[in-house]
């Protein structure tokens, strides 16, 4: 008989996590999703089970975090944050707690979505929190930790976010001539960066494996 899985993600309201959020409702690994959030997405399936929570109190909800594999899809900007501690509130420290508590609830693979340039030392205190934070979840005992370093993300957006508008712009028209070592800076779509983190869970490698946007690109190629 084979084993039911359940996938556990966080930020469906976000570019890559809505996209991710339909790939796993439409995945054949998955018997149940749970997607956590400060409130309900507009999506109605029979395998998905949406909770409403307060990240503030995320050990409150410990109980609703039991999955096999987790996706992480949270993220926001400083300017929507509002403030370097609110950014790093988000992306470090909730996406810390939530690796730690699903952990402890049985997971035993975390899926998420980083930053080109990540790095715990960078001298720009975006790649800093980044960098931390994969430091963080590398270190937790996870069997597999898939990391996803996408460049400049480009889809449709529940919220504006006029510098990244501004920045696909510019690049688009650039992207075939960022060809070998630079290919990784292209534009990705989220809808890829999603495909690439269900085809990494599926291949159930252990160990930590990150991905840069050139890498994540061949990873959903692959996935076909």
């Amino acid at each position: 008989m084979q084993k039911t899985r359940t996938a556990l993600i966080a930020g469906t309201s976000g570019l890559v996590g809505g996209h991710c959020l339909q790939l796993l409702l439409n995945s054949d690994r998955y018997d149940q999703v749970v997607s956590i959030g400060r409130r309900d997405v507009p999506v109605i399936h029979p395998k998905l089970d949406q909770k409403v929570i307060d990240f503030d109190e995320l050990p409150k909800y410990k109980a609703n975090l039991a999955a096999d594999d987790v996706y992480c899809c949270l993220g926001t900007t400083i300017r929507k944050a509002g403030s370097k501690d609110a950014f790093q509130k988000v992306d470090l420290a909730y996406v810390k707690q939530l690796a730690e508590l699903a952990l402890s609830q049985g997971a035993s693979q975390f899926l998420v979505v980083s930053a080109m340039g990540a790095d715990d030392r960078a001298l720009f205190f975006y790649n800093r929190v980044k960098g931390t934070m994969e430091k963080e979840v590398t270190g937790m005992g996870y069997d597999s930790v898939h990391i996803f370093r996408p460049s400049l993300l480009l889809g449709e957006r529940e919220e504006q976010r006029t510098g990244e508008e501004l920045a696909s712009k510019v690049m688009r028209p650039l992207s075939n001539l960022l060809i070998g070592p630079l290919e990784k800076y292209k534009p990705i779509q989220g809808e890829t960066v999603a495909k690439a983190m269900l085809h990494a869970a599926a291949q159930d490698k252990k160990g930590v494996h990150i991905y840069p946007s050139d890498d994540i690109e061949d990873l959903a190629r692959s996935a076909g």
